[in-house]
């Protein structure tokens, strides 16, 4: 079975982000950028798979202009066989991601695609469902825990009511929650290796997706600054502070 694993070139979550002086945008200037944490556990699974002898080859797309090549070989350097780079500038939205992996996914053929539930910069948790949704074939998203059984792939699911256990019928879309895998860091000589590692780069129009975005960004603000906490010596004095001076009771 052949794994794909879809991931994205981030801030990494270690930065502090700047907005730019005229609040058009985040500030990526000098800014450390890495692999998406939750699709860095996308990645853990999909290697395990093949440790595990389930999958056979794992194959890692992102989408972006060449610098998010250094994430594809960060990739490779985890265990991921060979990468795809879609080549595009532009920012596309979630829906024109999710063309673009849809027609990935039809040329390669993969068993399971494995995606993070959401990137940390945009947060709209989308891409898995709607791939899922392009390609008419089930989908466990907010997973936990991943079991592959012969064609059926058993999918522990985090809800608000606790967990759902969901089996799919492979080909499936898998999403990664934070709790499904603890990712591993990678050596120096698998570093080296990636190197070697084949990595193809395609166009948008060689798949046939028009790239676009139906989103406009408006103005980007920081959040609003808070005030310190203070310490009060009973609870008379903090009913007092919050009936006089909050005005909350």
């Amino acid at each position: 079975m052949k794994v794909l694993v879809a991931v994205k070139r981030v801030i990494d979550y270690n930065v502090k982000v700047r907005v730019k002086a005229d609040n058009s945008d985040v500030d990526l200037a000098n800014v450390k950028m890495a692999l998406n944490p939750f699709c860095e556990i996308a990645i853990e699974e999909a290697v395990r798979l093949k440790e595990a002898g389930t999958a056979s080859e794992v194959v890692v797309v992102s989408i972006g202009s060449k610098s998010c090549e250094e994430q594809i070989r960060t990739a490779l350097a985890l265990g991921v066989d060979r990468g795809i780079r879609i080549d595009t500038e532009e920012g596309p939205d979630s829906l024109s991601v999710a063309k673009l992996l849809a027609k990935v996914v039809e040329k390669e053929a993969p068993g399971m695609v494995i995606l993070g539930k959401q990137a940390i910069d945009s947060d709209n948790n989308q891409t898995g469902q709607m791939l899922a949704a392009l390609l008419d074939r089930p989908q466990g998203t907010f997973a936990s825990e991943v079991k592959v059984e012969g064609d059926n792939v058993q999918v522990t699911r985090e809800v608000d009511g606790g967990l759902q256990t969901v089996e799919l019928a492979m080909p499936a879309i898998v999403t990664t929650d934070l709790r499904l895998n603890e990712p591993r860091y990678a050596s120096l000589p698998n570093i080296m290796k990636a190197k070697r590692k084949p990595l193809e780069v395609i166009s948008p129009d060689d798949l046939g997706v028009t790239v676009s975005s139906n989103i406009s960004l408006l103005r980007v603000e920081p959040p609003a600054e808070r005030q310190s906490g203070i310490r009060v010596g009973s609870v008379d004095e903090l009913v007092e502070k919050l009936r006089n001076e909050a005005k909350v009771i």
